[in-house]
C-alpha cells in the first residue's frame, strides 16, 4: 500500500522503529518506508559504515560507552533526515538524552516483540554482543521495557504479518490504513 505525501500529516520528519534486538525493526523498518516512499536507514549499519567496523568490533576494541557515544551523534545527525524511517538498535533509546533528542526530531514507534520470539530469531545469530543467556537476555529486556513504553506509539508484532504490522503502523501514524 502506498501512501501518498498529501495524504501524510508530517512530512518531513524521520519515523523511528523502537524495541529489542531481534524484534523486527530493520525487517519492519524496510516495509514501511517502501509503504510511505520513504527512505531507510538502519542506525546500527550507518554507525558500521562511518566507523569503518561491524558493531560486534566496535565494543570488543572500544567498548560499550564508545559505541552508545557513535549511536548518539547519528541520532544527532538524523536531525537533517527527511522523509526516513530508522530503526535503532535495541539500545539505543533507553538513554534517556536520546529519547528527549528522538521525541524533538520526529515519531518513535515501539514494535513490541515478546522475548521467546526474539530468542527464536537470534539463536544463531552470532554478531549481537549482548546477546547472552536466556535469563540475561530477559534481564535485559526487563530493564529496558520502561524507556520503550515511552514511545509515541506501541504496536504488539507477536502473529502478525508484514502486512498487518504497516497497517497498525499506517493507522496510528497517519490516522488510517
Amino acid at each position: 500500500m502506498m501512501i501518498s505525501a498529501n495524504q501524510q500529516s508530517n512530512t518531513e520528519a524521520p519515523i523511528f522503529l523502537v524495541g529489542f534486538m531481534a524484534a523486527g525493526k530493520t525487517t519492519i523498518g524496510r516495509a514501511l518506508a517502501a509503504a510511505l516512499a520513504f527512505d531507510f536507514i538502519d542506525l546500527d549499519e550507518h554507525i558500521e559504515k562511518q566507523a569503518g567496523k561491524s558493531v560486534r568490533e566496535i565494543f570488543a576494541e572500544m567498548g560499550e560507552a564508545h559505541f552508545r557515544q557513535l549511536e548518539q551523534k547519528a541520532i544527532i545527525e538524523s536531525r537533517s533526515w527527511q522523509n526516513t524511517v530508522v530503526a535503532l538498535g535495541g539500545g539505543a533509546y533507553i538513554n534517556d538524552g536520546n529519547r528527549a533528542l528522538l521525541r524533538d526530531i520526529g515519531k518513535t514507534l515501539w514494535l513490541d516483540c515478546p522475548l521467546e520470539v526474539c530468542l527464536s530469531r537470534i539463536a544463531q545469530d552470532g554478531s549481537r554482543p549482548l546477546a547472552k543467556s536466556r535469563e540475561q537476555m530477559r534481564e535485559l529486556l526487563e530493564k529496558r521495557l520502561p524507556a520503550y513504553s515511552q514511545s509515541d506509539y506501541r504496536i504488539p508484532v507477536e502473529g502478525k504479518s508484514i502486512e498487518e504490522i504497516i497497517s497498525d503502523a499506517t493507522l496510528l501514524l497517519y490516522g488510517h490504513r
